[in-house]
């Protein structure tokens, strides 16, 4: 089962192009600093701009860079039924653990269009498959109920919820069986999710706090609830920076200020403005990381 910090890494760019180089320091860092678990070519890493031979390219890279030290799940998602089913063959000949599958965003399927789709990727390849369920950016919300579904089918092992209702956790446990991987897709409530009956957290702070993220994590699973909170607490404004500006803006300008990479983002996403550099500075200063 996925469980702790994983972290849904940025994607380095350099004079518009994806910078490798950086891109795979940055993961060999990631597992230096703690991160359990890798996910490249989510949103944090701007797949919606990468085109299919880059994103292909960067998933390639992580699993390269991470040589089997921990698990490497691929973004793969797509409102195109077709287009996830080939991003999905891809990470599967690749190498990756698993997927992190969206649902479609924009074409607003039905929740039998939503089972559909998922199950064309289940069906596609033997590779362990993550629903992501964010309503806010895909406008469509699948229920419980259709996880359940999807749940019985052999490859389909997860969900990242990014829906911050935190009665869903337990929802989807009793629905689903203790061996669905509950992942929450939100910093903030990761450790509320977690006492809901969650497993572990798909991170955008962990771009820039990978050890104390991973830190948080063990002390939940070792019942250091104390310890937990604490570091939770340590990270509140940090999350609360991540999301100042639209994401990937943020992460990207944390990194930047680590060494680990430019800034630069690709439109329509901007880089970190004066004021949102302010409060990140800010606040990974107050976590201790600067």
């Amino acid at each position: 089962m996925f469980k702790g910090s994983l972290v849904a890494l940025i994607t380095p760019f350099k004079d518009g192009k994806v910078d490798e180089d950086a891109f795979q320091r940055f993961v060999n860092w990631q597992i230096e600093q703690g991160t359990h678990g890798l996910v490249p070519c989510g949103t944090t890493g701007e797949s919606p701009t990468l085109s299919h031979d880059e994103h292909k390219r960067v998933v390639e890279l992580c699993i390269e860079a991470a040589a089997g030290r921990v698990p490497v799940i691929a973004g793969a998602g797509s409102n195109n039924t077709a287009e996830a089913v080939d991003l999905t063959l891809h990470a599967k000949k690749a190498g990756a653990d698993g997927v992190l599958v969206v649902t479609p965003y924009y074409n607003r399927p039905t929740q039998e269009g939503l089972y559909e789709h998922f199950k064309a990727v289940n069906d596609c390849a033997d590779i362990p498959i993550i629903i992501y369920n964010i309503p806010p950016r895909s406008v469509v919300d699948m229920s419980v109920e259709t996880m359940a579904r999807l749940s019985k089918l052999p490859n389909i092992v997860g969900v990242k919820d990014a829906t911050t209702d935190l009665a869903r956790p337990s929802l989807e446990k009793i629905a689903c069986g203790d061996d669905f991987a509950l992942l929450s897709g939100e910093d903030g409530t990761a450790i509320a999710y977690l006492a809901q009956g969650g497993h572990g957290c798909i991170s955008v702070t962990a771009n820039v706090a990978p050890k104390l993220c991973a830190m948080m994590h063990e002390a939940w699973q070792q019942s250091a609830l104390e310890r937990a909170q604490q570091i939770n607490m340590q990270l509140m404004p940090l999350h609360e920076a991540m999301f100042h500006q639209r994401s990937p803006a943020g992460p990207k300008y944390g990194a930047h200020l680590l060494g680990h990479c430019s800034p630069e983002t690709r439109l329509p996403m901007t880089p970190a403005e004066a004021k949102t550099q302010e409060i990140v500075r800010e606040a990974m200063a107050n976590a201790g990381l600067l």
